[in-house]
């Protein structure tokens, strides 16, 4: 049965009070979604507009997607210049560079124009800096800037390059990798950058999911939301524990995990039960369009259309034809997508958690959701929020932010508020509570594709050619 609304706002109350024990306690372990956008102190007075012209500071950056990461006095980002892949530490009260450290590659991971060679948030745990470039690997530094190791990975087969960051866990440097093809699961150790373990995930497609650490009972747990499944993993020994099927073709979005429940939220184009994508079967399409009799299907044989427009997806071999087993595969996977927001609940260490409620409109393709003060917050392409109380999952209000365009930033919260950013720059402020009351929007006319951060009673704001810093008067 679902928790009634005031036993999970005790959960939730003793969540965030240990939420925030632990960033405050280790404040040197620090990577993308730990703090699942809540503050580290709620009370803190946060300010309410963020006008670019108004900033405390602005730092230029090189174009990059990751969320800045704070640790103590520095805050770490990533970024690309020419043929320089580039991670950045700066003064967290000035916002001027400390140092720089720029690794020259012969050719940038190629993306699609909505991706990023740096794209995936550095972690750190209070020695050590961790920023991974896609198919370059992973790059380790002293805090102070020092080079330590670095670890060769890829090349990976993806259109939109990586974008899962490495999370932290018992002296390990988790990260996932699911791409089109060779997807697995690595933990390298945080001094040498060897390998503890490897498990490949045979069968999973490109999602672009970051690990979450879930703690069950005292147990530490590495949970994954990939292709139509949501998957478990020991930490030591990166042994499969328990999986749970029924979720969207590609994943982006992050869970979040309050007391005892794992939030998961994932939709993907033509999941969702009123507009479905289905391929017909092999011998279906073969008849229809295989005109040289090959065997195989060539771009210029497939009509317009859904298959057509992620021919390059399917083409596996890359040899430009698609054949029965490429073809087979995807139209599985279009077969089985369920797009779908659950709310789920673990019992014991080890078991799959059970469904406690589900909820399936209005779901964001890559912000992950918030939760926050009993609530969920969730944003949308087009600026569309939805608002849902936690604890039962009923839809408590709908409505719209003032940025409109894509929503690549999750949202985050503090003080009664909760910060929202549209890809096409314009951030918005929300109080929280029941109802979707807009306080203020500034529009910073730069693409923002990186989470903003709470610290401290200061906001922060990645843009694509900046970093600014919010602070109240």
């Amino acid at each position: 049965m679902p928790a009634t609304r005031a036993s999970f706002r005790i959960a939730f109350i003793t969540a965030l009070m240990l939420g925030a024990a632990t960033t405050a306690g280790a404040q040197g372990t620090t990577y993308f979604r730990r703090d699942h956008g809540l503050p580290a102190v709620d009370e803190q007075a946060l300010p309410d507009e963020l006008d670019p012209a108004k900033a405390a500071w602005k730092q230029p950056l090189p174009p990059g997607h990751s969320t800045p990461t704070i640790v103590g006095e520095r805050i770490f980002v990533t970024g690309h210049e020419g043929n320089e892949l580039c991670t950045i530490c700066l003064d967290r009260a000035t916002g001027q560079v400390v140092w720089k450290q720029a690794i020259h590659v012969d050719q940038l991971e190629k993306c699609h124009a909505e991706g990023s060679p740096a794209a995936a948030t550095v972690a750190c745990d209070g020695q050590r800096v961790y920023a991974f470039f896609g198919s370059f690997g992973l790059v380790c530094y002293d805090v102070d800037g020092t080079p330590r190791w670095s670890r060769k990975l890829g090349p990976f087969r993806d259109e939109f390059g990586s974008a899962s960051s490495p999370v932290l866990v018992d002296g390990k440097v988790i990260l996932n990798e699911d791409h089109d093809l060779d997807s697995y699961l690595l933990a390298v150790r945080q001094d040498n950058g060897e390998t503890v373990w490897q498990t490949s995930r045979d069968g999973f497609t490109r999602s672009y999911a970051t690990p979450v650490v879930c703690e069950v009972g005292g147990s530490k747990q590495l949970v994954v939301a990939g292709a139509l499944q949501l998957v478990a993993y020991d930490v030591a020994t990166g042994r499969q524990t328990w999986t749970l099927d029924g979720f969207a073709r590609i994943v982006n979005t992050t869970p979040v995990q309050v007391n005892d429940t794992l939030f998961v939220c994932t939709w993907s184009p033509g999941g969702d039960t009123d507009a479905r994508v289905a391929m017909e079967p092999w011998a279906t399409a073969a008849q229809l369009w295989d005109k040289n009799q090959n065997g195989k299907l060539e771009d210029t044989e497939l009509p317009a259309g859904e298959v057509r427009s992620r021919f390059f997806r399917i083409d596996l071999n890359s040899d430009q034809a698609l054949d029965e087993a490429e073809w087979s595969k995807y139209a599985r996977l279009f077969e089985l997508a369920q797009n779908t927001f659950v709310a789920l609940r673990f019992d014991a260490p080890g078991e799959a958690p059970r469904v406690v409620w589900e909820y399936k409109r209005g779901l964001p393709y890559v912000s992950s959701p918030l939760v926050y003060r009993d609530q969920v917050y969730l944003v949308k392409d087009g600026g569309v929020v939805t608002l849902l109380d936690a604890g039962s999952g009923k839809l408590l209000k709908q409505g719209r932010a003032a940025g409109a365009g894509n929503y690549y930033a999750s949202p985050i919260s503090g003080d009664g508020k909760v910060f929202l950013a549209s890809g096409p720059g314009v951030v918005s402020v929300l109080k929280a509570g029941p109802r979707i009351d807009v306080l203020a929007s500034h529009d910073f006319n730069e693409r923002i594709a990186a989470t903003p951060v709470i610290l401290d009673g200061r906001v922060y704001v990645r843009t694509e050619k900046a970093l600014y810093c919010f602070a109240r008067p």
